[in-house]
Parts: C-alpha cells; sequence; structure tokens
C-alpha cells in the first residue's frame, strides 16, 4: 500500500507546488493588463487624468523589467524561496497600498513601486524553483503550465478588470490581489529550494548600470509613441532636433555593454559577478532568450492590434472582448500542458518551429481577414492557432533556458529570461502600435486627397488634426469630432467612410511587422535540441 500511496503523495506535492508557481506567475502578469480597461474610472475616482494612471502602468512594466536581472541575482545570494516569499509580501503590500490609494502618487508607490519591486524578486525565482522542484522529466511541462499562466494573464485580464470595475470599483481587483498573494505566501512552504552555496557580495555597481541600461532602453521603448521614435512627434519634447527615443534607447545600450565590460573585469579578479561571463558567452541560451523575446512580441503584438479591431471597429465591450480572445487561452493551455503530457519526447527543435508555424499563419490569417464588413468570428480560428503555437513555445522554451547552463544559474537564468521576455513586449507593443498609427495617418490622407467629395479646407482641417499621428477611433468618435468642426454632413461622410478603410490598412500593416519577426524566429529555432531533456540526461 505504501509504495502506491508514496508516488501519489509526492504527485499531490508536486501539483500543489505547481499550483502555487503557476499563480504567482498569474498574478504577475495579470498586473499588465487588468486595469487597461479601467483606465478612465482610475483616473476620475483619484481626481488625475488618463495620462496619468497610463504613466503607472508604464513605470510599473518599467520598474518590474529595469530590475529583473538584479532581481534573479538576489534569489541567487539569499536563496530563491526567500526570495519568492519576500518578493510576495512586497508585492501584497503594493496591492493593499494600490487598492486604498487616495491620489495618484499613492498608486504609483503602490502599483509601479512596491508591486514592480515585488515581481522582480518573484518572476526570476519561480523559473529557478521550477527546476528545483521538478525532474528532468517533468520539467518541460511544468515550466509550460507556469508560462501558460502568465499568457492567459494577459488574455483574461480585460475580462476581469472589466466585470469587476463594473460590478464593483476597480479597487476590488487589487484586494483580490492582497488574497491571492497571502494564499500563495502560505503555499509557498511546500517549496523545496536547493542549499546556498558560500555567502557572497553583491555587485552593486553592476546593478546600478543594469538598472539604468535596461530602464533607459524600456522607457524609451515605452514613450516612443507619444514621442517619436527617430523624428519627434509635434509638441514633443526634443534633444539636439531629435526624439528622446533615439536618445534613451542608444544611451541604454551603450551602458548595457559598458555593463558586460565591467562584469568581465569583476570575474577576471575572482570577485562574483551581476552575470556570469558563461551566461553571455552561452550561445544556446542566447538564442533560447532571443526566441522569447520574439515570442513576447508577437504575442504583445496581436493583444495590441485585436482588442483594437473588437471594441473601436465593432464597439464591443470589454467583457465582450475578452471572451473572444477565449480561443487563444485555451488554445495556448492545451498545447503548452498537453504536448509534454502526451509527447514528453519530442524534439524540441520541431515543437518550437510548430509552434512559430501555427502563429504565423494565425497571423497571416489576420491579415487578410481583417478587411471591411468583417465580423467579430473572424478572429477566432487564427486567435486559436496564435494560442496553440504560443503554448508550444512555452510548453519548450523555459526549460531549454535552464538547461542550457549550469542548474545553480537558474535564478541568474530567470533574470535574464524575463528581461528577454518584457524587452520583447514592450518593443511589440510600442513598435506595432507606432507603425499601425503611421499606416493609419498614411492611408486616410491618401484617400482623402484622392476624394473628390472632400473639400481642400476639411483635408487641410484633417491634416493639421493629424499632424502627429490620426487616432484610432470609433465611427461614433469621428462623427461627433466632425460635427463640432462644423464639417458639413456630405464631406463628413466621406471622411468617415476613409477613415475606416485606414483603420484595417494599419492593422494589417501593424501584424505584418509580426509576421516578419516569427519568420526571423524561425531561423533562431535552429539552435535547439533534437532531443527532448529527460532522453538527453539518459
Amino acid at each position: 500500500m505504501s509504495t502506491v500511496s508514496k508516488p501519489a503523495a509526492a504527485a499531490a506535492a508536486g501539483g500543489m507546488v505547481l499550483v502555487t508557481l503557476a499563480s504567482s506567475q498569474f498574478l504577475m502578469a495579470l498586473d499588465a493588463s487588468v486595469m487597461n480597461v479601467s483606465i478612465a474610472s482610475v483616473a476620475n475616482d483619484l481626481g488625475t487624468t488618463v495620462t496619468g494612471v497610463q504613466t503607472a502602468i508604464t513605470a510599473y512594466t518599467l520598474v518590474m523589467a529595469s530590475l529583473m536581472i538584479t532581481g534573479g541575482k538576489v534569489g541567487a545570494l539569499i536563496g530563491r524561496k526567500r526570495a519568492f516569499r519576500i518578493g510576495t509580501v512586497v508585492y501584497a503590500a503594493g496591492s493593499l497600498t494600490t487598492a486604498l490609494a487616495p491620489n495618484l502618487t499613492v498608486l504609483i508607490i503602490g502599483w509601479s513601486g512596491l508591486e514592480g519591486i515585488g515581481a522582480a524578486l518573484i518572476m526570476p525565482a519561480v523559473v529557478a524553483l521550477v527546476a528545483s522542484n521538478f525532474p528532468s522529466d517533468r520539467r518541460t511541462a511544468a515550466y509550460g503550465a507556469v508560462a501558460a499562466a502568465g499568457a492567459i494573464a494577459v488574455a483574461a485580464g480585460p475580462i476581469i478588470g472589466g466585470a469587476v470595475t463594473t460590478s464593483f470599483s476597480w479597487r476590488w481587483v487589487f484586494v483580490g490581489e492582497v488574497f491571492v498573494a497571502m494564499t500563495i505566501l502560505v503555499l509557498a512552504g511546500r517549496l523545496a529550494d536547493p542549499p546556498l552555496e558560500e555567502r557572497r557580495r553583491i555587485d552593486f555597481v553592476g546593478v546600478l548600470l543594469s538598472i539604468i541600461g535596461l530602464a533607459a532602453v524600456v522607457l524609451g521603448v515605452l514613450k516612443s509613441s507619444a514621442w517619436g521614435w527617430v523624428t519627434p512627434k509635434p509638441g514633443a519634447t526634443t534633444v539636439l532636433g531629435l526624439s528622446p527615443t533615439i536618445w534613451m534607447v542608444s544611451g541604454g545600450l551603450v551602458v548595457l555593454w559598458l555593463l558586460f565590460r565591467w562584469e568581465s573585469r569583476v570575474e577576471a579578479r575572482g570577485a562574483d559577478p551581476l552575470i556570469h561571463r558563461d551566461l553571455v558567452q552561452n550561445r544556446r541560451l542566447r538564442n533560447v532568450l532571443t526566441l522569447f523575446g520574439s515570442q513576447f512580441f508577437m504575442q504583445a503584438g496581436v493583444f495590441f492590434t485585436i482588442p483594437l479591431f473588437l471594441s473601436v471597429i465593432l464597439g464591443l465591450s470589454a467583457l465582450e472582448t475578452g471572451l473572444q480572445l477565449l480561443p487563444l487561452s485555451v488554445g495556448l493551455l492545451l498545447a503548452a500542458i498537453g504536448i509534454p503530457r502526451v509527447w514528453p519526447d519530442a524534439s524540441p527543435r520541431r515543437v518550437v518551429r510548430i509552434g512559430l508555424l501555427m502563429m504565423l499563419a494565425g497571423t497571416a490569417a489576420l491579415v487578410g481577414g481583417l478587411e471591411p464588413g468583417a465580423e467579430a468570428g473572424v478572429v477566432l480560428i487564427p486567435l486559436a492557432l496564435i494560442g496553440i503555437g504560443i503554448g508550444a513555445l512555452a510548453s519548450q522554451l523555459g526549460a531549454q533556458a535552464v538547461a542550457s547552463c549550469d542548474e545553480s544559474q537558474a535564478a541568474e537564468v530567470g533574470g535574464l529570461q524575463n528581461t528577454a521576455t518584457n524587452l520583447g513586449a514592450s518593443l511589440g507593443t510600442a513598435l506595432v502600435g507606432s507603425l499601425l498609427i503611421a499606416a493609419l495617418t498614411t492611408s486616410l490622407g491618401t484617400a482623402l486627397a484622392a476624394d473628390p467629395h472632400v473639400s481642400s479646407d476639411v483635408r487641410s482641417k484633417v491634416t493639421v488634426k493629424t499632424e502627429g499621428g490620426a487616432p484610432f477611433v470609433s465611427d461614433a468618435q469621428l462623427e461627433q469630432a466632425l460635427k463640432e468642426a462644423n464639417v458639413p454632413a456630405q464631406e463628413a461622410e466621406a471622411v468617415v467612410e476613409a477613415n475606416r478603410k485606414a483603420r484595417y490598412d494599419g492593422l494589417r500593416v501593424s501584424l505584418s511587422v509580426v509576421l516578419l519577426v516569427g519568420i526571423a524566429a524561425l531561423f533562431l529555432s535552429g539552435a535547439l535540441p533534437t532531443e527532448a531533456l529527460s532522453r538527453a540526461e539518459t
């Protein structure tokens, strides 16, 4: 009887560990999307502006991304389990502060500051704790489940945020996060953590360089929609005649180069670096991290464009929009958990390539299907394909990142992995958004110039209004704006019709960039092994 009960007990314990780690990943990712549909409600409640709330969202991403490498190193020094617990407490404190925030300043302290710091401690620790709690034959499935939880949170965020804000208040979202975090903290007692090696000192110069470099790159990318990439947008700040974005991204990359040079010197004199040189020189790890960035670039691009189609063009509510994204979540979950279970010995290279091809097929279907007159159902099958593709990548990349180096470096790898995913997501949202607005503006201008029903006076008014980029607005919003501008009815209808077509042009152009990134990622997949981890060990 005992021979049967022991494996059963071990499986139950492993299942609870997986639930704990996946729940924490879900919670971290949820904050990136849960409040996007409730920005106006938060602004009204706090007596601030929509721009102020968007600043808090941007700052959360900035703090989290810039501290990921440091968070991974802290976990390696004090223990992954301890870093996980401390991060959970800090995150819960941030959620409680946010829920009780009386103004924007306190909101930024709680949401952007404390929650960002907590996430930077938790997420690298999750990667390392999966490695220390699951044997190699179960590790791929565990990483897949954790990654699926994070991706599903991004899709579920608008549904949760919209439903809770509509029925109660946005504050209850963060109250709920406090209870979830406390539950995770209790369950964390089951986590196994390998004993620490000799106590080492943290490289504070490296920490400072990594924070400055990553913060500059991420902030420049996040603000590119307001500042412009190279040529500054009208009314935006300029630096030597150019957009601050190009200066910040370039300066950040220079600082990161200095970081790697400094780390080489630290390691050469026998001290403990923030990032070990063998990780930087590891070609397989670099390729896996680039694949992570590519996956999150594509994922962010789809999550940016499709809600615009559903909510702005078709006029669906936040809840209805979230429900239309369910095929992606279902496909992702089935693939991320199902592939390691059904095909445990599948070639990682083949699985990743099939996943990328599924994502490319779904994105190509969206490019072809998003045209005037399209209904909401046109996105269902493409999103299911994209979800299966993301799940396939999620089932392999986490395990491959840790397997590419010594297991004792799992926390540092976790920091690098989450840095890559944050950079990919930030760049995907910013670049896809910029190209969408640029294509929309160009298409609208071309259509109005060729329409004989639009007078030169109306054309010039539209040109002035869209000088910094045409906004992606609904027909009702545009009609109201034209009415307030006293544009004649016939010309107003012509402008609205031109805008309808231009919106689809913008969506197709921006999704085409997602296609190009996916194709480029296919070339990187050749660095992945052809044997599963369990078989390779044998």
